[in-house]
């Protein structure tokens, strides 16, 4: 008997709603893809500009922290901090940093005494991840190159990625708005095919939805922008006029090492730190009468002739150069003819109801000129450095440590002597230090009466 052999079907079922793909699934398995696509960009994104930005962190806290008293390659206020590792013992720096007049190790007291009487200021707000990301842009650090014609260095401008962050958060966004549009073609396709009668979707320029969103963030810009520019009014930040001489600071104080107390004697004395007089400048300038240093170069790219500015000065003066005399008074007015002052135009302004003396802070406080005008001794012309708000001076006082008056050694202020408590606190260790707003410089009165 023959036999033969029918293998069984293939599928024993043929319910469609087993074997089926609908629409819905199908919708389903393109919108997962569409999502792991937009999560995978966006994730990239992120870990990619994260990189730039932890980069960027060792330098801009170093700036805020540790610029007014050392640079990375030469010796400053403070020493040079490349090639740190190899002079300290492992671990050392944290201690050090958190707490300078605490730490008496050999090390230390070498580094005390070689930099004394400068003290360096305590940084205990400062973490062990950001003291690391400190030191390595200092290790990483490299001089910039000067560019060919003379102009700013390269690479002087700090970098800022706000830029980048807003073309980011745009690009998201655009790619958001067109999935949302992806989506809803895919759905009007799905109930087409099953059959489904639904409207004609409302444009995206007349969707409810979005028409809120759009308002909510012009809300919110318009908000920030505003605040911002409201708590901006009255600060002068980087205001740098035009001033009748061109004047270098880092000529006279950069490269000639001058100090600043020549010309600007008021700080440590007086309330006022003065605009030099005509005189001053001419205790050296009946001598100078031509510039002979490095090409001086404005930042717009344009050069100074440093004898025209010399000759101005003269003119101001009265001064004339070929017979190395004054010109006559004629008038006996008791200035010699034709000298005038010069019309310096003042950069730094603090509101009227606000009180600030400079000798209270040079002289008493021990603070470096550079602490509010930044690196003065390294501008062509003169800016203001810092936004001299309120906040930015508490934010000083708060950080600031008191030198108090030693009996034993006879260093220190004597004008803290009326907080002896404090200074027996410190002895006797029941305090690591004490900051100018323990002693009431954030009280409202301290600036405001």
């Amino acid at each position: 008997m023959l036999v033969i052999y029918q293998p069984p079907p293939l599928f024993l079922h043929t319910n469609k709603d087993i074997f089926h793909i609908s629409p819905d699934n199908c919708m389903s398995r393109y919108r997962k893809i569409i999502t792991k696509i937009f999560a995978g960009v966006f994730f990239f994104l992120l870990i990619s500009s994260s990189n730039s930005v932890l980069a960027a962190d060792g330098e801009a806290l170093f700036k805020a922290n540790c610029a007014n008293c050392h640079k990375p390659d030469v010796d400053y206020t403070g020493p040079a901090l490349k090639g740190w590792k190899d002079r300290q013992p492992e671990g050392w720096i944290y201690g050090w940093i958190a707490n300078p007049a605490g730490t008496n190790d050999p090390y230390a007291k070498a580094l005390k005494d070689k930099w004394k009487p400068t003290v360096m200021t305590a940084f205990a707000n400062l973490k062990k991840d950001e003291v690391d990301a400190i030191m390595k842009y200092v290790d990483d650090y490299t001089p910039p190159v000067a560019k060919a014609d003379g102009g700013a260095a390269a690479g002087e401008p700090a970098s800022d990625n706000s830029l980048l962050f807003g073309i980011l958060t745009l690009v998201l966004a655009v790619v958001a708005f067109i999935l949302l549009q992806v989506n809803s073609n895919l759905r009007k396709l799905t109930d087409e095919k099953e059959g489904v009668l639904r409207g004609e979707p409302v444009p995206f320029y007349r969707n409810k939805t979005y028409l809120m969103a759009a308002v909510l963030v012009l809300f919110g810009i318009g908000g920030y922008m505003t605040i911002n520019a409201a708590i901006g009014l009255g600060r002068m930040k980087n205001y740098q006029p035009e001033q009748p001489i061109y004047y270098s600071h880092k000529v006279h104080a950069g490269v000639n090492q001058i100090s600043c107390l020549y010309c600007h004697g008021g700080a440590q004395d007086s309330k006022q730190a003065s605009i030099p007089s005509v005189n001053v400048c001419m205790n050296c300038h009946m001598a100078i009468k031509e510039y002979k240093g490095d090409p001086i170069v404005k930042e717009n790219g344009v050069p100074v002739n440093g004898t025209a500015e010399i000759q101005k000065l003269y003119s101001y003066a009265g001064w004339n150069p070929d017979t190395r005399q004054y010109n006559p008074d004629n008038n006996k007015d008791g200035i010699p003819d034709g000298a005038r002052p010069i019309e310096w135009i003042k950069i730094h302004n603090l509101p009227d109801h606000v009180y600030f003396n400079h000798s209270q802070h040079v002289k008493v406080g021990k603070q470096q000129c550079q602490t509010c005008h930044g690196n003065i001794q390294e501008m062509p012309e003169v800016y203001q450095f810092s936004e001299l708000s309120m906040g930015w001076c508490v934010n000083c006082h708060r950080e600031t440590k008191v030198d108090f008056y030693n009996k034993a050694d006879s260093t220190g202020n004597k004008f803290y002597s009326i907080y002896e408590k404090f200074h027996n606190d410190l002895k006797n260790h029941k305090m690591d230090s004490v900051t100018v707003e323990k002693i009431g410089g954030t009280e409202c009165q301290k600036c405001h009466y």
